[in-house]
């Protein structure tokens, strides 16, 4: 089992910034990939970026050039780094981890605002 624990999220302005974190427990030596993914009011969840543990990372368009995914130095916590937030960017952000076995873990959510 892998637990997986958000954080980071509130409210900002258009055009500010916020780091998300994520920290990973349990049977972690058994994950193949970790990644974020949002849901915005009235959309389906989608993914934001994702980072496998070799470091290859994997970026959604709208994330591209502004989103920055990256794991600690500890090996247990994720990272999103969201710079030039737009209100499009508001959303639920989950953290998710795939591990070798194809099991897929979820977190609980943070919420995001951009709004002036």
């Amino acid at each position: 089992q892998v637990q997986l624990v958000e954080s980071g999220g509130g409210l900002v302005q258009p055009g500010g910034s916020l780091r998300l974190s994520c920290l990973a427990s349990g049977s972690i030596f058994n994950l193949n990939t970790m990644g974020w993914y949002r849901q915005g009011p009235g959309k389906q969840r989608e993914l934001v970026a994702v980072r496998t543990f070799s470091g290859a990372t994997n970026y959604a368009d709208s994330a591209k050039g502004r989103f920055t995914i990256s794991r600690g130095n500890d090996r247990n916590t994720l990272y999103l780094q969201m710079n030039n937030l737009t209100p499009e960017d508001t959303a639920v952000y989950y953290c998710n981890a795939v591990s070798i076995s194809t099991r897929s873990y979820w977190g609980q959510g943070t919420q995001v605002t951009v709004s002036s």
